[in-house]
């Protein structure tokens, strides 16, 4: 797992059907193995995240077509960073161990976000430690 924020683009292969991208290999391999994906949508103007990961990593791909931004700090204590993005498009983002996170829809309609981690999903034992990045 990488121990500070990857941010890459995806190459767009958007054709007449519709919207395409794909995750590279070196993205991937930030991961041991990828044990779950979680697919969600979030609402204009509404945030997913404002927590971190002690136990596992996880990498998040944003596929847009409107206004959104990231937000994260780097452990207890430190600056909230931002990174706004507009228009369409696709990225994946390696968020490290202990780091904060969270994905803000600054559009007018929904975001879409695929998440891949390398520890199972346990609603009995899950790994997200609520600190907020937003406001």
């Amino acid at each position: 797992m990488s121990a500070s924020l990857i941010i890459q683009e995806l190459h767009d292969s958007t054709d007449e059907r519709g919207a395409s991208f794909s995750v590279p290999l070196e993205i991937l391999r930030q991961l041991e193995a990828v044990r779950d994906v979680h697919i969600a949508a979030v609402r204009p103007g509404r945030t997913r995240g404002n927590h971190y990961h002690a136990r596992h990593g996880e990498i998040i791909t944003v596929v847009y077509q409107d206004d959104w931004s990231l937000h994260w700090d780097t452990g207890v204590g430190t600056t909230v960073q931002n990174r706004r993005f507009t228009g369409c498009g696709a990225v994946s983002i390696v968020i490290p161990l202990h780091w904060s996170h969270a994905v803000k829809n600054d559009g007018s309609i929904d975001l879409w976000l695929f998440n891949a981690s390398d520890l199972a999903f346990d609603p009995w034992n899950h790994d997200a430690v609520a600190r907020a990045v937003t406001p």
